[in-house]
């Protein structure tokens, strides 16, 4: 019997999986959320290094939570951070969630702001 753990574990693994296979050559925009904060990333899988992070712990973001709105500046402060490295085209990992909700408003957030994927 899987536990929802495992369940998680084969989702991810199975986005990750179609991601590496189509993001030849760029980076991997991949999202965490908990209840309370969402989390993004940008990570140059060929030299397996975190180039940029944001989430809703930054002091910038001091208070904002983990809603809509948060993970819209948190999509916002990615992109920004990512056009001053230099960084335009990524890989969406939405990782075991669905694209909806605070996913979604992230991944068209940094869209909205210069992020191409």
């Amino acid at each position: 019997m899987l536990t929802v753990q495992d369940k998680f574990n084969r989702r991810k693994q199975r986005v990750r999986a179609h991601i590496a296979r189509v993001a030849v050559g760029r980076p991997r925009l991949t999202v965490y959320r908990s209840n309370k904060n969402i989390y993004a990333q940008v990570i140059d899988d060929e030299n397996r290094r975190t180039l940029i992070a944001a989430s809703t712990l930054d002091k910038s973001m001091k208070g904002s939570g983990g809603n809509k709105k948060a993970a819209e500046l948190v999509g916002k402060l990615i992109a920004e951070k990512a056009k001053k490295l230099g960084v335009t085209n990524v890989v969406f990992d939405r990782g075991a969630y669905l694209y909806h909700g605070r996913v979604k408003v992230l991944a068209e957030a940094a869209r909205a702001h210069g992020l191409s994927f």
